[in-house]
């Protein structure tokens, strides 16, 4: 029996602990990115192999040794998150005089950590077992290679490494112990040469590290899922929609395929962005549906829908005002109409009025009276947009009525003044006496003040001097003599002009001149009156009395 090789077995564990307790360190270090929450559904293991033999020949007693050179491959199906089944090959040919080569099959068991992976395993199998070594006597010849029955146990730890999406492990160490049988056929007793046959049970430790890839998951990838939203959520025709879609779970290693549909009329993209074209859609609500898809299998393809809604046009607002708002007639006035579209819509002005005219089709207009009768008129300010939309607005202009025509000058009437008596001189009765000058004084003085108006002299005779001519045969105008010399006094002492003195004979009883002022305008009343022949009757000059 040969210890040696347990020896090396000792050295080679305490190096893989050693590995093992290193990594397990950098893994507390580093920030975990192994989906501990789904782990591979497929293992496949590739590494370095040492045998360490513990057993020999029977009878004969010839002993294995360890085998420093193998490698190993296994492949583990996990039926759930812990428990699989695995087939593991190892080839270890270059021992002393010996090799082997095993297959065996049997169930693993794992617990997934965050950085690490242990597992355990229990295979059972056949083994092609040669050897063993012929060191004494010589002539013995080497057992050949013959199948047999072996059984493993042992388990192991694998750390994920954070590369490649990790796909890879590394198998820090698979530490496995194993039991062979073999059979050599019947021993021959040496020194009959050749090969001695017989029978071995051997109990070995088998210590590995490698590279483990994985393939799968146990838990199948999340299904895509798809929401999208409508920007803004609603609008007017034209204004525009931008519906966004948001996919989760897509595989990055696959090209996600993106297509639109809608009844709201004209959409395209290719992408997950759509733009919705509103221009000729009506009021109301819309709905919007996408799809994507990166494969044909269940959980490869979702759908989203987005509603919007399309608003009516508001309808246009108007005001109106006028100015001057108050105009004399036929005057003009500046009507302005201010219209307000919500979505800035064309707009379009129009007016009308209850009396004039209103010429205009922009904000402003004029409007005309000219042939308005005096009041108030009513403007109307309309305005359309380009949809159909109307709006009015009213404002006025008031004509004011032009003023009454200044009330007729008051009728200028005559003013009766003072009366000269000729009484007092009998023989002289129509002369004028220093008495009656004050009288006419006055009379002069008011036809100074008012330069425009005029004077009538009305000479009357009294009844006996009317007997006394109807006895006559030339009878003497009494009246108009007293007149005429009346209107002598006064243009030649009062420097009065003539011609704004009129003399009448008059019908009243008595020895009298009156004098009557007739301003400018008014109408002397002559009735009983009659106008003196100033060319028949002459004044007499006014001269003293002689004395005897």
């Amino acid at each position: 029996m040969d210890y040696r090789a347990f020896r090396s077995l000792g050295r080679f564990v305490l190096a893989a602990c050693a590995v093992g307790l290193g990594a397990a360190n950098l893994g507390a270090q580093t920030p975990s990115t192994t989906p501990t929450t789904n782990p591979s559904r497929v293992d496949v293991y590739l590494g370095y192999a040492y045998f360490g033999a513990h057993g020999s020949v029977h009878p004969g007693y010839a002993s294995y040794s360890s085998i420093n050179e193998g490698m190993i491959g296994s492949g583990a199906y996990y039926f759930n998150k812990y428990a699989g089944g695995e087939f593991i090959y190892t080839n270890s040919p270059n021992g002393v005089n010996d090799g082997l080569q095993d297959a065996s099959v049997g169930p693993i068991v794992r617990l997934p950590l965050e950085n690490f992976t242990l597992f355990a395993h229990a295979l059972v199998g056949g083994v092609r077992l040669g050897g063993p070594n012929n060191e004494s006597p010589a002539y013995l010849s080497h057992e050949p290679y013959t199948w047999g029955v072996e059984l493993t146990a042992g388990g192991g730890m694998d750390y994920a490494l954070p590369f490649f999406d990790n796909r890879f492990s590394l198998r820090l160490f698979e530490l496995d112990y194993k039991y062979l049988h073999d059979d050599f056929g019947p021993y021959t007793q040496p020194p009959t040469p050749g090969v001695t046959g017989g029978r071995v049970n051997m109990d070995a430790v088998e210590l590995s590290a490698g590279i483990v890839a994985h393939f799968g998951h146990i838990i199948p990838p999340p299904p895509v899922t798809y929401a999208c939203v409508a920007a803004p959520p609603s609008g007017f025709p034209g204004d525009p929609i931008t519906v966004t879609g948001t996919a989760l779970n897509l595989n990055p290693k696959k090209t996600g395929t993106y297509t639109w549909t809608s009844d709201a009329g004209a959409i395209s993209s290719t992408s997950n962005t759509a733009n919705v074209d509103t221009k000729a859609l009506s009021a109301g609500t819309y709905t919007v549906k996408g799809h994507v898809t990166e494969g044909p299998k269940p959980g490869e393809m979702a759908d989203c829908s987005a509603q919007f809604a399309v608003k009516a046009f508001e309808p246009p607002t108007i005001s109106c005002s006028a100015s001057p708002t108050s105009v004399n007639p036929g005057d003009s006035a500046t009507i302005t109409a201010t219209g307000i579209s919500p979505q800035n819509r064309p707009l379009t002005y129009s007016y009308s009025a209850s009396a004039g005219s209103v010429s205009g089709t922009s904000s402003t207009a004029t409007l005309s009276t000219a042939g308005a009768a005096p009041g108030s008129i009513a403007v109307t300010c309309n305005v359309v947009d380009d949809k159909g939309q109307t709006a009015s607005a009213r404002t006025s202009v008031t004509i004011i009525p032009p003023p009454p025509p200044p009330p007729p000058p008051p009728v200028p009437t005559t003013s009766s003044l003072c009366s000269i008596n000729f009484e007092r001189d009998m023989k002289r009765p129509t002369r004028v006496d220093n008495e009656a000058k004050a009288c006419l004084d006055d009379v002069a003085l008011n036809l100074q003040r008012a330069s425009d108006a005029k004077l009538a002299l009305v000479g009357n005779a009294d009844s006996k001097e009317t007997a006394a001519n109807a006895k006559k045969k030339k009878p003497v105008p009494y009246a108009a003599e007293r007149a005429v010399n009346t209107k002598d006094y006064l243009v030649t002492e009062k420097g009065i002009d003539p011609s704004r003195i009129t003399v009448y004979a008059g019908s009243a009883d008595g020895q009298t001149v009156t004098t009557t002022l007739v301003p400018a305008g008014a109408t002397l009343d002559t009735t009983g009156d009659t106008a003196v022949d100033e060319s028949a009757v002459k004044a007499v000059p006014r001269t003293p009395v002689k004395k005897k």
